[in-house]
């Protein structure tokens, strides 16, 4: 079974990568999809956020990574996928992914199924990684080391005023 998660993924953090992580040990093969939000302040590029998950993902067998370039539900069709899975970490994520999964549904007929995030990683999202990044702080524990890396040389890149 084939699966499709996606997200803007800036950056992939480790909550990102449990979900992965279990979704393939229950459905066996992940395609892992990158967007753009355009409500979001973007820290890197879409080439850049590519990257950055192929790096965190490489090790895994039957994931792949693929960005998105249209409706969600046409990448799901165009891999084969039988279920979208998105991950939950409060009510709030349930509400929206709730009328998401009906309108997925509607247009495609695909499925969409929710895991609850891990504990550990359940109070994490991108946007708080960028902001405390932007301020100095050290959000090793939340990012592999390939994607701190990449942060802490955003982060200096922007706030160098050369």
């Amino acid at each position: 079974m084939r699966v499709i998660i996606s997200g803007s993924f800036d950056p992939i953090t480790r909550g990102h990568l449990d979900l992965v992580l279990r979704c393939q040990q229950i459905f066996g093969e992940v395609v892992i999809a990158v967007g753009a939000n355009s409500t979001k302040n973007h820290l890197f590029t879409p080439t850049e956020r590519l990257d950055l998950a192929r790096q965190t993902v490489a090790h895994l067998q039957g994931v792949q990574v693929t960005p998105i370039t249209g409706l969600l539900v046409d990448i799901a069709r165009t891999y084969e996928c039988d279920a979208i899975v998105r991950g939950l970490r409060f009510a709030g994520d349930f509400e929206y992914e709730l009328q998401m999964a009906h309108i997925n549904k509607h247009i495609s007929g695909i499925e969409s199924v929710f895991l609850p995030a891990d504990p550990r990683w359940g109070t994490i999202s991108s946007s708080m990684m960028r902001e405390i990044a932007h301020h100095g702080g050290d959000i090793s524990d939340f990012v592999t080391e390939d994607v701190n890396r990449a942060i802490l040389a955003k982060v200096a890149t922007e706030s160098d005023p050369d």
